[in-house]
């Protein structure tokens, strides 16, 4: 996929986000080795000393899909919290993966289903559950 990006995560993310993986069979799952990878290669840190500009995990992330230059913002959430809001992305689905981890002005290239892939780059970080002292979110 290229040189990726530097990542950081916070220790409570990549736990349950490993949990998650775990449980979660190969066939459900496009991109679930690039998950899993992306966990491995990131930086992991304490829930209060990741940096006010990273995608965690409820962060509420302002991004864009650079070959179609739209723009989204979306909150990324574990499976159990999508309710079908427009406004919400899963860590299973293939953008919520890709952004996790990233700063703002970062992007990456990610796979999609069906072989493609996509450059997604993170603009703006507006909400992040740290950034406002809530580490256990």
């Amino acid at each position: 996929m290229g040189t990726e990006p530097s990542i950081y995560i916070t220790r409570i993310d990549a736990d349950r986000i490993d949990a998650l993986l775990e449980k979660t069979p190969d066939s459900a799952l496009v991109g679930k080795e690039q998950l899993h990878n992306e966990l491995q290669r990131a930086t992991i840190v304490e829930p209060a000393d990741i940096p006010a500009n990273v995608v965690t995990m409820n962060s509420t992330v302002r991004f864009q899909i650079e070959s179609t230059t739209r723009e989204f913002t979306l909150k990324l959430v574990y499976p159990r919290d999508v309710d079908g809001s427009a406004d919400k992305v899963s860590i299973l689905a293939p953008i919520g993966s890709a952004i996790l981890g990233l700063r703002e002005g970062q992007s990456i290239v990610w796979p999609l289903p069906g072989g493609n892939t996509a450059r997604v780059k993170v603009i703006k970080v507006v909400d992040q559950p740290e950034r406002r002292g809530d580490y256990a979110s």
